[in-house]
């Protein structure tokens, strides 16, 4: 079976995610052919949009497959995951700054690599079963994918509450956090797919969305995460409040490492962040992430062996020279986007 079906219908382009069996996890040659497929349509008269969907009702795309990252890292084969990150990134600028109109549905879990490949696109459809969330700090890595530039862009101090804690967002949610633009019915999908196709206009009529959880968690999650450190957060939220007992316990499951870094990235791109110096941020400690920080251990934990006790590196909080370090320029690695301008 094909990982993901390209093809192009009416006048779309169409990419289709095709392992719903495993959550249409995202892997290295889905990456480039997508990436390929984008190239090829750009100066297509034929294609007027790009439309991203994916098989089964269980998930858009639960994330990266990261099995065979774990495998190569372990053997001591990070130059693999280093390359991987770097095409996928490439990726996700392109989609950003794609010419044509770039339409996204994104059903069930969308997580981790699947918001780099749905939340980039000019028109981002959720459902009733959509949930969206970053739950990277629990394996050891931060939010990437373009994701952090997402989260620094969300109202107040969403970003730094949702890339901590992998708190998921459902459709309203969503919307109200700048992850999705549209909440269109699941039942409504089928014709404003051959819609899209048939006509390819992206003009995509928005119904109203549910109510988001978030906005009545505004104040609160702002008055804590407002803090410049994630040692300053967690010493906020000790208030003993139901809303900071939870938070606690989400933050006590991550990975200090990539925790303190996940806060310190958001510090530094500030509310209106180029997608390009948000993945060139990402790609510093992602390229550094197996070698130096908790990733390989944080899969381990959750998927290779899932005894769910990880034994991360500085579980009393990171060193302020640890985050520095993870987040210092790469010099000649340093990521670059030869033929996108996001």
């Amino acid at each position: 079976m094909t990982d993901v079906l390209i093809r192009t219908e009416g006048r779309a382009g169409r990419i289709t995610l095709n392992r719903p069996d495993a959550l249409n996890a995202l892997n290295y040659p889905m990456c480039l052919a997508i990436d390929a497929a984008l190239h090829d349509w750009q100066d297509d008269p034929q294609v007027a949009l790009v439309l991203i969907d994916a098989a089964g009702d269980r998930a858009f795309c639960a994330g990266g497959d990261i099995a065979e990252l774990y495998a190569r890292g372990i053997a001591g084969d990070h130059a693999y995951g280093q390359q991987f990150w770097r095409d996928e990134y490439r990726m996700n600028a392109h989609i950003a700054a794609y010419p044509k109109p770039v339409v996204t549905l994104m059903q069930g879990f969308t997580m981790g690599g699947g918001v780099g490949l749905g939340c980039h696109a000019s028109y981002r459809i959720v459902g009733e079963t959509s949930q969206i969330a970053l739950p990277e700090c629990g394996i050891g890595l931060v939010p990437d994918v373009g994701s952090s530039a997402l989260l620094a862009r969300a109202p107040g101090h969403l970003g730094a509450y949702l890339g901590t804690t992998g708190a998921r967002m459902g459709p309203g949610d969503a919307v109200y956090a700048g992850f999705a633009d549209a909440f269109v019915p699941r039942a409504n999908w089928p014709d404003m797919t051959a819609r899209l196709i048939a006509t390819g206009d992206a003009h995509i009529p928005a119904h109203p969305a549910p109510a988001a959880r978030l906005a009545d968690l505004r104040a609160q999650i702002d008055l804590h995460f407002n803090a410049p450190t994630l040692a300053a957060i967690t010493a906020s939220l000790q208030a003993g409040l139901p809303f900071c007992a939870d938070t606690l316990r989400q933050l006590a499951r991550i990975a200090p490492l990539a925790g303190a870094c996940t806060i310190a990235m958001q510090r530094r791109l500030g509310p209106g962040p180029r997608l390009h110096d948000a993945l060139e941020l990402e790609y510093r400690f992602t390229h550094r992430a197996q070698a130096q920080g908790d990733f390989l251990e944080g899969i381990r934990a959750a998927i290779i062996d899932r005894d769910r006790t990880p034994r991360w590196r500085y579980p009393e909080g990171a060193p302020e020279a640890e985050i520095a370090a993870m987040l210092a320029p790469l010099g000649p690695d340093t990521i670059t986007f030869p033929e996108t301008h996001s």
